[in-house]
């Protein structure tokens, strides 16, 4: 049995905040983090003893990076627990808090992302089982296999894929947050030395540091503390799931997508045609031509021209990453999920500054992770 979120009692988000996604420099990850959770108590207007119980995601700090960092804020002696899911780890953390002021456990709960670069190893390389490929495939060669396989069968041309770049880097130029702040052009984007296939750099997403930081509450917290309602956006799904056995060549990632978002358009209530904004794991080009399909946002094979005729843009049918995504906010890993939450919050709040997708009322946020998992999260403001 799967039980819903919609069976447990309303969870909010009341406060975000960001340390911008950046190259890695000297800057400690303490730093960073304790900025973004500052932040985020402000945004909501709450003191660091209002928290009750804290969710930290990473991959590459190390061993138990919590409390050294959170005991700057006051050492209140509440719950803390590392959270890794690969590139879903900020997501997972994410619904690790609102489970827990969901269920009762906690009235206001941090989720916590920062991270560092620094060298790693899977731990499928440690299972004592023999593959034929090893660790012969890079991330970007499975991402350009993928994008020839795709353009074989929908016709999308390198331009189509080009395009997704061109328009999250423009969107990524407004955003103080993001890693990359540059628009590009098409020729720009197209014109330099191929990665893998015909993906370039710019189509492939910066990995950096970074810190985001999102505060989730109750409804009886919200009152207790005079947080204000109208800026505070409602959780209305929170979905995970797995991978299972696909079809051979079936691109497992888009499989996993798909199931994982009509879970969780069933736990809402709402539909495709129902959504305002999304942010989504555009670590390639190819990824979002392949998930908005997978989501419901255009028949199959029907993204490039969407994307052309510009439904993706901010202003279009649906804004798909206005943060940028990944390509341009960058994916320093553990913050990205929460990064996306900060973002759809800021959209819904109509706080988006040059951004702005008019009318935003209900966002998506879509994260994939090695293993593979997907989790998916939609927020509504009333």
């Amino acid at each position: 049995m799967v039980g819903s979120l919609s069976n447990l009692r309303p969870v909010y988000v009341v406060g975000v905040g960001n340390h911008r996604y950046q190259k890695l420099s000297d800057t400690p990850y303490v730093v960073l983090g304790l900025a973004a959770v500052r932040a985020a108590l402000a945004d909501a207007g709450l003191e660091w003893s209002a928290v009750e119980s804290a969710f930290h995601a990473n991959c590459l700090l190390g061993m138990s990076p919590t409390r050294v960092m959170l005991r700057h804020l006051g050492a209140t002696g509440i719950p803390m627990q590392q959270v890794e899911n690969a590139s879903a780890s900020g997501s997972t953390a994410f619904r690790n808090a609102v489970l827990e002021v969901a269920s009762g456990i906690s009235d206001v709960t941090l989720a916590l992302g920062v991270d560092k670069p620094a060298p790693f190893t899977l731990g499928s390389s440690r299972n004592g089982l023999d593959n034929l490929e090893h660790d012969r495939i890079a991330a970007f060669t499975h991402f350009a296999l993928l994008a020839r396989t795709y353009g074989s069968e929908s016709g999308a041309t390198p331009e189509d894929f080009a395009r997704v770049a061109v328009k999250n880097l423009g969107n990524g130029a407004l955003n103080p947050y993001a890693h990359r702040q540059q628009a590009r052009t098409l020729d720009e984007i197209q014109s330099a030395e191929p990665v893998a296939g015909f993906l370039t750099p710019l189509q492939c997403c910066p990995v950096g540091e970074g810190a985001s930081a999102v505060i989730v509450a109750s409804q009886d917290a919200i009152r207790k503390f005079g947080v204000d309602p109208r800026r505070s956006p409602r959780v209305i799904s929170s979905t995970s799931r797995s991978e299972r056995v696909y079809e051979p060549a079936s691109g497992f990632d888009a499989a996993l997508t798909e199931e994982t978002i009509d879970q969780a358009y069933r736990e809402a209530g709402i539909g495709p045609e129902d959504l305002d904004i999304v942010e989504l794991h555009d670590a390639f080009t190819v990824e979002e031509l392949l998930y908005v399909e997978r989501m419901g946002l255009c028949e199959r094979g029907g993204a490039p021209q969407a994307l052309k005729h510009g439904d993706f843009n901010i202003g279009g049918r649906v804004a798909v990453s206005p943060s940028g995504g990944l390509l341009a906010m960058g994916h320093p890993l553990g913050p990205t999920g929460l990064g996306q939450i900060a973002e759809i919050t800021r959209q819904l709040r109509g706080e988006a500054d040059r951004r702005q997708h008019p009318g935003a009322r209900t966002g998506l946020a879509h994260m994939v992770g090695v293993g593979a998992v997907c989790l998916v999260h939609i927020l509504r403001s009333d």
